[in-house]
């Protein structure tokens, strides 16, 4: 239970509202502990002695009770429910928040829709878990200790002889419990599993569409469909088998009572309305049990989600800011990679004694073979992966000893394929710097040559893209992400192939703007298409991870190694 003493202690922000429901708990739950003992005097005193004045008393104390019972059980249900969905609310943000820290490397290893699953189908078993069950664990808990008390007042003897009966149900619960939260854990793992699917078929439509295979991503769907309905009937399957064995030993405690309990009125050590109050209560005592042993195999099923989530949040956060790390300055742009190796799965290097320097304004390009570690250093340069040894250093800082949000506002990035979340154009650009006022924006959409297009949309820059921007070009998408860079105004600027999936047209177009962005700032080019680096300062040409060639286009090609054959490929048939 220590994870969920764990999620227990988001509580205690409200603590008091949670003590105010305890309150009405225990108010509402009295109540009901009261009506047994309205039959013991009816019997006991109104059939028994005709007393009317307890016949009027009793008839106006079940109105008033059950008005009393009503209120507080309006009460107690709203406050259970605020605090359970306030708590869910602060888990689902903690999860986003560490999902936001979590490094590049967390999410090249889980899929999205495995991501996903954590905030929606585990979040939403924890919310079941502390609002329904939560209220029902209180209610039927409060139930069950009143019934007691009042059970010990009426027969002590006949209590402790109903009690028996107790170890074996607690013993029950406790060999159930493991295997329904062992069956929990498959579940949760089944619906992530479906939710990454999902997210993976429905992202890739035009592919399944355009390959035909929608009949085999629905047999797909089927077979973990069916996986998870199997995990679910093993769960059903214990539970339903729990709740059974709880109403036996509680029939067998019943047994007890009736034949003890009736020994005792035959020989006048108890008033028949006592036993018949005893044994309201004892059935007052059977229903929480039973009630509570479902609540418990349904905490045992959350038990699964919430271990899941708090796994999540004991991840370690392999790319954070030392205790000491200080605010890197405006940086000039100057660049120093030293001797830097990394590998991503810590057995490949997929940079290997990497070492260059830049100049504050070069323009620098990557080139070689896909896979060569060109795009690696575009990664590491912005810290989104540490680097195994050596170090990069700009303008002196290392920047694994500067804050990362610091650094990171001052590298613009225009990857090969640009994501545009589905809101507003004009939102869209300013994502680059939230505080811009929309003349700002305008300006670097002109400034990106996207101003024309962007008007020519059905609401100019307050059109809805849509979800990933799917409904414009290529060439559209590219150069509303250089406008997004423009408009961060970064002093080191990073393409990433960011015209290779263009076509002629609109690799002109493109071009032309990044010319304009690279202007005045340290470039770092990854390039597929050579004719964009011909006016690069320098070349480096990366080959299994390391640098293999060096120079300006002319040198390169005069050396004739690599570069060269790459350039002699592309231009063979001009």
């Amino acid at each position: 239970m220590k994870n969920y003493k764990r999620l227990l202690a988001y509580i205690k922000p409200y603590l008091g509202l949670f003590g105010l429901a305890v309150v009405c708990i225990i108010c509402a739950s009295g109540a009901n502990l009261y009506l047994p003992w309205i039959i013991k005097d009816m019997i006991d005193k109104v059939l028994a002695e005709r007393d009317m004045a307890m016949l009027n008393f009793i008839s106006v104390s079940i109105v008033v009770v059950f008005a009393f019972r009503g209120f507080f059980y309006y009460w107690q249900s709203y406050l259970v429910s605020y605090i359970g969905q306030r708590v869910v609310v602060d888990v689902r943000e903690v999860m986003f928040r560490k999902f936001q820290r979590m490094p590049m490397s967390y999410f090249d290893k889980h899929q999205t829709g495995e991501t996903m699953s954590y905030l929606t189908n585990d979040v939403g078993a924890i919310q079941s878990a502390l609002v329904d069950n939560l209220i029902e664990m209180f209610t039927e808990g409060a139930i069950l200790i009143g019934s007691i008390g009042m059970m010990l007042y009426l027969d002590w003897k006949l209590t402790l002889l109903t009690l028996i009966t107790v170890p074996l149900v607690g013993s029950a619960m406790r060999i159930f419990g493991k295997k329904i939260k062992s069956t929990g854990t498959v579940i949760q793992e089944k619906l992530a599993d479906i939710t990454s699917l999902l997210q993976e078929s429905i992202s890739s439509i035009r592919v399944v569409k355009s390959f035909v295979r929608e009949s085999y991503e629905i047999d797909r769907f089927k077979v973990e469909n069916e996986l998870n309905f199997k995990a679910t009937m093993d769960n059903v399957r214990l539970t339903s088998l729990l709740t059974p064995t709880v109403e036996f030993l509680a029939a067998v405690a019943v047994t007890f009572i009736v034949w003890f309990g009736g020994y005792e009125v035959v020989n006048g050590i108890l008033s028949a309305g006592a036993l018949v109050a005893f044994l309201t209560y004892a059935v007052n005592l059977a229903n929480p049990v039973k009630r509570l042993s479902r609540i418990y195999g349904r905490l045992q099923k959350a038990m699964a989600a919430i271990d899941r989530i708090f796994g999540v949040l004991d991840l370690k956060e392999t790319v954070n800011d030392k205790k000491d790390a200080v605010e890197l300055p405006k940086v000039v742009g100057s660049v120093t990679v030293e001797n830097v190796t990394f590998s991503y799965d810590g057995i490949h290097n997929a940079l290997e004694n990497v070492s260059f320097e830049v100049n504050p304004g070069q323009m620098i390009a990557f080139v070689g073979p896909s896979g060569a570690g060109k795009s690696t250093i575009a990664n590491l340069i912005p810290r989104f992966y540490d680097v195994n040894s050596g170090a990069i250093k700009i303008d002196g800082f290392d920047i694994r000893d500067v804050k990362t949000d610091s650094l990171r506002e001052q590298i613009g990035i225009v990857p090969q394929e640009t994501l545009l979340f589905s809101t507003t154009v004009m939102e869209n650009i300013r994502y680059g710097r939230l505080n811009a006022t929309d003349e700002e924006v305008i300006a670097a959409a002109k400034a990106a040559n996207a101003d024309k297009f962007i008007r020519d949309l059905p609401e100019g820059y307050q059109t809805q893209i849509g979800e990933r921007g799917l409904n414009l070009s290529g060439g559209q998408r590219q150069r509303m992400a250089i406008a997004r860079a423009m408009l961060k105004n970064p002093q080191i600027l990073i393409l990433d192939e960011a015209t290779s999936a263009l076509d002629t047209e609109s690799e002109k177009i493109v071009q032309s703007a990044l010319d304009d962005l690279m202007v005045g700032r340290t470039s770092f080019v990854i390039a597929h298409r050579l004719s964009t680096i011909f006016a690069a300062d320098k070349i480096f040409v990366i080959d299994k991870g390391r640098i293999c060639e060096q120079g300006t286009h002319k040198e390169l090609l005069e050396l004739g190694g690599v570069y060269s054959n790459l350039y002699n490929i592309q231009f063979s048939n001009l």
